[in-house]
């Protein structure tokens, strides 16, 4: 698909047709990541820092379930 690059206000910007927002279940307003592969660019609703932050804490919640379970009390 070929997209124009427009100006706004001072920066420039991409216009993302209807069909490509509903597809990304995206609304005016809503993040997006622009994420640099070696084919080129992505953009993308993922977000991998916080996929891996989440990765990180399940791990803790799994081995640490015991001491999380006593702070709860």
């Amino acid at each position: 698909m070929k997209l124009k690059i427009t100006g706004i206000g001072n920066s420039a910007g991409v216009i993302l047709p209807k069909e490509i927002l509903a597809r990304l279940r995206l609304e005016k307003g809503d993040e997006v990541h622009l994420l640099e592969t070696p084919d080129g660019f992505r953009i993308t609703t993922y977000d991998p820092e916080f996929a891996r932050r989440m990765d990180v804490a399940e791990d803790v919640m799994r081995r640490r379930r015991n001491v999380l379970r006593k702070l709860a009390e």
